[in-house]
């Protein structure tokens, strides 16, 4: 169902503003006043410590910095603008300059200090939207709320929070009224939803403001530096495909949203294609039964309404990360997982082209993964992704391929040494990655096995999920000319990170302590560009619904940046020639005019950006209903557009299984097409 909610004042169950009375900063009694542990001095000298020393840029947490920890910090308990006044923030900004003080003193006062106002502003503003809800909305009226990119200012009268307020209510509640509520269940849902909040924001505990703050200093040096508390490293951990059957996604929690944190791969989550990193859970349902709004839920009670039996069904509405104006929905089997789910496939597409039928195989790769304990233990079978399609290659080649297709899609990476072993399948001996230290010493990664394991016709499809070791093994075939690459330019990490547990520098300390996770390498490709915040760029670039500046490494504003380092020495292949390339880009123009799927394709991504840029979100009923209507129409209508082109699947395959197959994959299908054209 398309549910469009705001965008920057989008809140979706966020709460708290401001209270403007001369009481402000004082706490209510009944709410336990939060202060800092013994253990979190010592936590910030060993986080200080190890990011002096081993984190990849070598900076100083100084006054500049502080006055970015103390707006990373504002920002992780109020981004939207909505708690704090400007008289707030005013007062605290005499803190701004002095926190990397207090970081050399291992204090954190100021932390617990204003999180406690935090808190206050919370309850309060729960008070004020209660009122609001019980009201009552008028959705007749001819109104709209602002959906601009543009930062809002810290709110400066109650008036104005209140109007502000009085929208986001109002659109919230239009939401649930298009989703079947009637006034009753529209009342009940936000009154459940808000002081499930309420009761969430009052059971934090020293450890999650420790978190909140430490977080804030972590994420000055790059986004994938982060702290952990001890029950966030917990929950970080909940591997809900090994012990216990679910949807196979690793989930934590930012205030009161439940965060996918990584889908893993070969699991539910995964081979729907639809959740992804950073998208946000906020209903979960058993069955076909009515959804249950988790927002402002604690993760652990999230966790405990997504597992369930194997073969049972599972409903989640989320936020699409970049794209949070729609609820989208997604219907998932639960399953167990083993390695064999995540594991490499196989399978032969016959493609039609002319009066011939190529033979073509595509290998599906969800992860570079890898025994460590196996190799470790010196097993000579261990299992590992370059292996196994050692394997599957071999199989082809038994059935007569004509050409391989190597699917990255939805690849998040995984070990190091596997992109590079998998690179050697298809090259000769030479460097496949270059890793630079933060020491600024230079490690070439490279393939040892003399010969090609394949030399036949090679693409490699990709889309903004391909990540990480994806890259490295994307760019080495690109940079060997190799084989071409098609789909959408990939995610852009370029980075890597090791997890440092606080307990091991403290073995006799009786109480859990945090983790923290810090880049220190770099990757460059064998030419010696970065592949960070740029990702690798396909030869023939498909469509995309994810721009660089919504979604992937370069949305975030403290990426590491880009940057290149000497080439090192290889020798290209030229399999892959610029005449080639520019070949099978014209014949892809020609297709982006006449295909069914491709044409349909381009109208969702049209629509969706459209849906990104627009700057108001009407709160009239019959214009959100109309909008609604008109998106179900078109999509109706494109399924049967392409349930009627039958005939052209026939053209490239003549098994009815692949027909449907390539029909509900335009990419797959597209990318197939023009291997055919490179093998012939």
């Amino acid at each position: 169902m398309n549910l469009k909610e705001l965008k920057k004042l989008f809140i979706v169950g966020l709460l708290g503003l401001v209270a403007f009375s001369s009481q402000a900063f004082v706490l209510k009694d009944s709410v336990t006043v939060l202060e800092p542990a013994e253990k979190h001095a010592m936590e910030i000298g060993l986080t200080m410590d190890i990011l002096n020393r081993y984190h990849y840029l070598k900076i100083d947490m100084n006054d500049s910095l502080s006055g970015v920890v103390f707006d990373n910090f504002l920002s992780s308990l109020d981004d939207n603008r909505t708690y704090f006044s400007k008289a707030d923030v005013d007062y605290f900004s005499k803190y701004k300059y002095q926190l990397d003080d207090d970081l050399e003193a291992r204090n954190v006062d100021v932390a617990f200090q204003i999180f406690r106002i935090f808190r206050e502003r919370a309850n309060s503003r729960i008070d004020h939207i209660q009122t609001l809800i019980d009201g009552g909305f008028d959705f007749s009226k001819d109104e709209s709320i602002d959906l601009s990119d543009e930062e809002l200012p810290w709110a400066s009268n109650e008036a104005e929070i209140n109007e502000r307020w009085r929208k986001i209510i109002k659109s919230q509640a239009l939401s649930l009224k298009l989703s079947g509520k009637d006034e009753e269940g529209i009342k009940e849902t936000l009154t459940k939803r808000y002081q499930r909040y309420r009761k969430g924001i009052n059971q934090y505990n020293s450890d999650d403001v420790f978190q909140f703050f430490m977080n804030a200093v972590a994420e000055t040096y790059d986004p994938h530096t982060n702290y952990f508390s001890p029950i966030s490293s917990e929950n970080f951990n909940i591997n809900m495909n090994l012990s216990l059957e679910g949807i196979g996604a690793r989930l934590t929690q930012s205030m009161d949203y439940t965060v996918i944190n990584e889908v893993i791969a070969g699991g539910p989550a995964y081979k729907s294609k639809q959740l992804h990193k950073d998208d946000k859970i906020i209903g979960v349902a058993q069955g076909e039964e009515e959804y249950v709004d988790v927002i402002g839920w604690r993760l652990q009670d999230v966790v405990q309404l997504i597992r369930g039996p194997k073969g049972s069904k599972v409903r989640l509405q989320y936020l699409k990360h970049g794209e949070e104006t729609v609820v989208k929905e997604v219907s998932i089997i639960r399953e167990k997982i083993n390695l064999e789910d995540e594991s490499a496939k196989a399978e032969m597409i016959p493609i039609s082209k002319g009066n011939k039928v190529y033979n073509l195989g595509v290998i599906t790769i969800p992860s570079f993964y890898m025994n460590f304990e196996e190799a470790r233990n010196g097993d000579p079978n261990y299992r590992s992704v370059s292996r196994d399609v050692e394997n599957l290659i071999k199989d082809l080649q038994s059935k007569n391929v004509d050409g391989i297709m190597i699917d990255l899609r939805y690849n998040g990476g995984g070990a190091l040494p596997e992109a590079i072993n998998l690179t050697g399948l298809f090259i000769d001996q030479g460097p496949v990655v270059q890793v630079k230290h933060s020491n600024g010493k230079i490690d070439v990664q490279r393939n040892s096995n003399a010969g090609v394991f394949y030399d036949g016709p090679l693409a490699v499809l990709v889309n903004r999920f391909s990540a990480s070791a994806s890259e490295i093994f994307s760019a080495a075939i690109q940079d060997y000319h190799r084989g071409i690459i098609i789909g959408e330019t990939t995610f852009g990490k370029g980075t890597v990170q090791q997890m440092a547990g606080f307990n091991r520098y403290y073995p006799n300390y009786p109480e859990s302590m945090g983790n923290l996770k810090f880049t220190l390498s770099k990757y460059y490709r064998v030419s010696g560009s970065s592949t960070q915040n740029i990702g690798v760029s396909p030869d023939i670039e498909f469509p995309s619904a994810f721009d660089a500046e919504e979604f992937g490494e370069s949305s975030r504003p403290n990426a590491l940046k880009w940057d290149q380092i000497i080439s090192s020495y290889y020798q290209p292949t030229n399999t892959i020639s610029d005449d080639i390339i520019e070949n099978l880009r014209s014949l892809y123009k020609e297709d982006l005019k006449v295909d069914v799927d491709l044409k349909n394709l381009q109208k969702d991504i049209a629509k969706m950006k459209a849906n990104q840029e627009r700057n108001e979100l009407s709160l009239n009923l019959e214009a959100r209903k109309a909008e609604q209507d008109k998106n179900e129409e078109e999509s109706d209508l494109q399924k049967k557009l392409s349930e009627s082109a039958g005939k052209i699947y026939q053209e490239y395959s003549t098994s009815e299984e692949d027909q449907k197959k390539l029909r509900e994959d335009p990419y797959l299908k597209e990318g197939l097409r023009l291997l055919a054209e490179l093998v012939k």
